[in-house]
């Protein structure tokens, strides 16, 4: 006779866990929309820092470069090379998608790293950097599928779909999950891996303000630029498979 209502309650429990939040979530409403503000904001800093430092470094190209025109010279030939590794001889006209998003998440993970967001205050809000948002990360990561799967049709034209039936037809439901699982991984690494980083900074901020959480915001800086090289070189990977299709 208690079955029933232990269940009932049970199934409350876990509808109450199902609404929490990690923080509060910052909106506008425009229209009829709901607009997440949090992560325009944010967004439009890092663009804004990534156009600015561009248009600061090749408005006058020196012969003889300076140390800023050097820096971004070694930034473009590294991501070329990623590129070129992943991808094969064919890289050249990915390497400015390859760079846009290796660029946009790493000034993203660094600024959650080097600037606490959650301590900005706003009324009844906060702010965080753009990839501890998951519609940021499942964002970057429908953009990789897409570009893979233009690669692989651009190169291989329908025939691309025969990948789902090799080695076998047997393997087509497997094939099929792959390419789901693929921006799922994407998504959900990077965006756990920046959420858990900001809110250990936060939590230590606001307990020894002064000097414990610097070694932690150096972690978070060195953890930042590994996983914006690990999506990189995932999203190359993947596009130079589509193109090659002997992974």
């Amino acid at each position: 006779m208690n079955i029933i209502p232990c269940s009932i309650k049970t199934l409350k429990g876990l509808y109450d866990i199902s609404g929490v939040e990690v923080g509060q979530h910052f909106y506008w409403q425009i229209g009829g929309f709901q607009i997440h503000a949090q992560v325009l904001i944010t967004s439009w800093v890092v663009i804004t820092i990534l156009l600015g430092s561009v248009v600061i470094a090749v408005r006058n190209p020196q012969t003889i470069p300076t140390d800023g025109q050097n820096f971004f010279e070694y930034v473009l030939e590294f991501i070329r090379d990623l590129s070129k590794t992943q991808i094969g001889e064919e890289y050249g006209p990915w390497v400015p998608f390859i760079g846009t998003m290796f660029l946009f998440i790493f000034v993203s993970n660094w600024s959650g790293a080097l600037l606490p967001w959650k301590i900005i205050e706003l009324p009844h809000e906060e702010l965080a950097a753009p990839t501890n948002d998951i519609n940021t990360t499942v964002a970057l990561a429908l953009l990789t599928s897409a570009a893979y799967f233009y690669a692989g049709l651009s190169k291989k034209g329908l025939s691309y779909f025969e990948k789902y039936i090799k080695p076998t037809p047997i393997l087509l439901p497997i094939n099929i999950l792959e390419d789901f699982t693929k921006p799922l991984s994407l998504s959900f690494r990077l965006f756990g891996n920046i959420l858990a980083d900001e809110l250990v900074v936060v939590v230590l901020v606001s307990l020894v303000p002064l000097v414990v959480p610097i070694p932690v915001m150096f972690l978070g800086l060195f953890t930042s630029g590994i996983q914006a090289l690990i999506f990189a070189t995932l999203a190359a990977a993947y596009i130079g498979e589509s193109m090659e299709g002997h992974h």
